[in-house]
């Protein structure tokens, strides 16, 4: 019987434009900011949490920017949303790297970030690898 009664608030929280009167730009969604050296964790932590809101095909570019000028409205909402994760994604950074994505008008440049660090990841993870593989007991 509840269940019922909150399927029609159901339709409003699935809605990827929602944004619940609980989020607000200064909202953390990971309990570890990301650093550089922790993208792998980082990620696997926030995507839930922008899953749960609805929230991810802003960043992974399955929600598609609306056509401003034949979709004004829908615009007008992705642009809100858009612009929530980011803030919601700068507040999940280290000063330094936030100073770089604040240039970010588009959330899908999240996909940059991870280009970024997987990039700058292989030699250190070539290092770790390589003395794994010499470990000695003495």
């Amino acid at each position: 019987m509840a269940y019922e009664q909150s399927s029609g608030s159901e339709k409003y929280v699935t809605n990827p434009y929602f944004l619940h009167y609980f989020d607000h730009p200064r909202m953390v969604l990971v309990s570890k900011p990301l650093n550089g050296d922790n993208y792998s964790t980082c990620c696997r932590a926030m995507t839930p949490s922008l899953n749960i809101k609805s929230k991810r095909g802003f960043v992974d570019g399955t929600i598609k920017i609306p056509y401003a000028k034949n979709e004004p409205d829908d615009y007008a909402l992705w642009t809100r949303c858009n612009d929530m994760i980011l803030s919601w994604i700068l507040n999940s950074l280290t000063l330094d790297l936030a100073d770089i994505v604040i240039f970010y008008h588009i959330i899908r440049n999240w996909q940059d970030i991870q280009d970024y660090f997987s990039r700058n990841n292989a030699p250190r993870i070539f290092q770790i690898t390589r003395d794994i593989a010499c470990l000695t007991q003495d």
